[in-house]
């Protein structure tokens, strides 16, 4: 299989950054992240304290962006949460024989927007490499929305914060993702807001710790940081909680906390209103404590 020169998928890295759309490279021929995961993560970087996942790293800096994509053709990532947008995916039938009973995405979508009494709007529209549409929106600030799957409709997916999606020039099994439509991409539709915006989840309620020996000032600290990390909004959560980690780490340096109560709270904080697998906070909150440890090395440590 051939892939593209750098240079194409150089200009197309650079064009979405010219957009505002944060980019990252993507396997050449594939739509796999190239960047490491969490279990290969070298802990260096912009992982130094904290392992940084593709849509972290998701950059629209030109030097980065030519020093990457100069020196393979990797095809390009768009991580639509930065970017600022909602891309809907309109999927073929996986067999094309039974689309009269099982229509397209496109199909569906037009559908919904009769539905409404609205057109489908023109906006940024590609083809992608099966066939298939990302139509491209945008999003008032404020608004997060995250990915679904057949909530619309069967054959439709969005993507917005936590997923990406393949820009235009990437090749993928030989065939291209092409734009079809070059309107800039327009806010997403009213109705679309109100069909993709989450259920509201209940604010979760978390038990103040009572470490039995510790003494007042180490629980009111202990205290506050469980608050912080409980309400910290879902773009902060995983940042206040490593500051968490290393406050409390101090203490357990001096011995006036232990490790498994600091661990037990900030966990149990970082659980409410979670929007990552436990074990991701767990590895944060050990981390954060072990670096505070170290940086503190007076007094006794608890178990």
């Amino acid at each position: 299989m051939t892939h593209p020169p750098v240079s194409a998928q150089l200009a197309a890295a650079l064009d979405a950054a010219r957009r505002g759309w944060p980019v990252f490279p993507l396997r050449p021929g594939t739509k796999r992240p190239a960047l490491h995961g969490k279990d290969r993560c070298p802990r260096t970087g912009p992982c130094t304290a904290v392992h940084a996942t593709w849509e972290q790293r998701a950059t629209t800096d030109p030097e980065l962006i030519r020093r990457t994509w100069q020196s393979e053709a990797f095809n390009v990532g768009i991580a639509t949460g930065p970017a600022g947008l909602v891309v809907i995916d309109l999927d073929l039938p996986k067999n094309r024989k039974d689309e009269k009973d099982a229509p397209s995405g496109a199909t569906s979508f037009a559908a919904l927007c009769e539905r409404t009494g609205q057109p489908a709007p023109a906006t940024f529209t590609l083809r992608t490499a099966s066939g298939g549409q990302h139509r491209y929106f945008t999003t008032p600030p404020g608004l997060r929305l995250g990915n679904t799957a057949g909530k619309l409709a069967a054959r439709i997916d969005t993507r917005a914060w936590g997923g990406y999606v393949v820009a235009p020039g990437s090749v993928v099994d030989g065939r291209a993702y092409e734009v079809t439509d070059l309107t800039p991409p327009v806010p997403l539709p009213a109705w679309l807001r109100a069909a993709l915006a989450p259920a509201p989840r209940p604010t979760g309620v978390v038990a103040m710790p009572q470490p039995g020996n510790a003494p007042r000032y180490v629980l009111a600290a202990l205290r506050s940081e469980v608050h912080n990390v409980a309400t910290a909004p879902d773009g902060a959560r995983n940042a206040t909680l490593l500051r968490a980690a290393r406050a409390l780490g101090r203490f357990i340096a001096a011995g006036d906390l232990s490790r498994a109560e600091a661990e037990q709270a900030l966990s149990g904080a970082a659980a409410a209103n979670a929007t990552q697998p436990q074990r991701y906070y767990d590895d944060v909150i050990a981390r954060g404590l072990d670096w505070s440890i170290a940086h503190n090395p007076r007094g006794r440590q608890t178990a």
